[in-house]
């Protein structure tokens, strides 16, 4: 087995937490190499150890068994894209704040000694297809874990939005946008606009309105084989943004659509302890009480 240590120099300090994953591993005979999960821009400081030897995602992912990041759920999302195309499982140590996705907290790391004895199981989790779209011409394609939000380009301005569901007009509505979102996805930024919290193992697609100016504006949940359209409403003037997985966002226009669908790739989660969802849910929000 050969595992990738991947780790968020921002949030692992010095990368302590990794180089201590690091030492587990290495006594419990697991191959394994440290790397970022990003390559820092020009000039930007990283607080990297000088002695440590990395590599590169984009090196190892393709004779990888495992990749073990160390972060929030940013950093977990940032690697799922790569690692679901490589088919690399996925296994995240919370070094955030808080952490949905991550399997295993700051102090839990002796845990990973059960990679080497094959003591854990892996969730496969749905992902979205998002596609921007230009008549039949594809701007934009790419992959979304959690979501894909399509909102308004000005604070002062409000977004005037249809959804379809294979065509078929779903709602319109004019707020600040629309989040189309996993089960996965439905704990962070659609449950804080409203959205229904979804069992991250179903597979459906949920589309929430956020701050919509009509009252009868809820969210929907839709059957994983619908093709969800969002658009502007005709003869609207107005610019939108499209961010999948709180990633750079790209700018819309009036000739323009985001066609978002279940997608035929899976990411793959490493689970090594046997907490349930629900539990999580209680630890990381506070209770759900329904």
């Amino acid at each position: 087995m050969r595992v990738i240590l991947s780790s968020n120099p921002y949030r692992d300090k010095g990368l302590r937490a990794a180089t201590e994953a690091q030492r587990i591993l290495n006594a419990s005979g697991v191959e394994n190499v440290l790397c970022l999960p990003f390559v820092p821009r020009k000039g930007e400081r990283v607080n990297v150890p000088r002695h440590l030897k990395l590599s590169t995602l984009e090196q190892e992912l393709p004779k990888a068994d495992v990749l073990v990041c160390f972060g929030g759920d940013g950093t977990i999302l940032h690697a799922a894209r790569d690692a679901t195309l490589h088919d690399v499982p996925v296994m995240g140590v919370n070094m955030g704040s808080v952490g949905f996705m991550a399997e295993l907290e700051r102090g839990e790391l002796s845990l990973l000694s059960r990679l080497a004895t094959g003591e854990f199981r892996i969730e496969k989790r749905m992902m979205l297809q998002v596609r921007l779209m230009r008549g039949e011409k594809v701007l934009m394609e790419d992959l979304a874990l959690n979501d894909a939000v399509i909102s308004k380009s000005a604070i002062a301005r409000v977004a005037e939005l249809e959804v379809l569901a294979d065509g078929v007009l779903v709602s319109s509505m004019t707020g600040d946008g629309m989040i189309v979102s996993t089960p996965t996805g439905s704990t962070a930024y659609s449950m804080s606009a409203g959205g229904p919290i979804v069992e991250p193992g179903s597979r459906c697609i949920i589309v929430t309105p956020v701050c919509a100016h009509q009252l009868a504006a809820r969210s929907m949940v839709l059957n994983d084989q619908r093709m969800v359209t969002v658009q502007l409403q005709k003869g609207s003037r107005k610019r939108l943004n499209l961010a999948i997985d709180g990633g750079k966002a790209v700018n819309l226009t009036g000739s323009e659509r985001v066609e978002i669908r279940c997608s035929d790739k899976e990411t793959k989660l490493i689970r090594l302890t046997d907490r349930s969802f629900y539990q999580i849910i209680n630890q990381k929000l506070g209770g759900y009480h329904g």
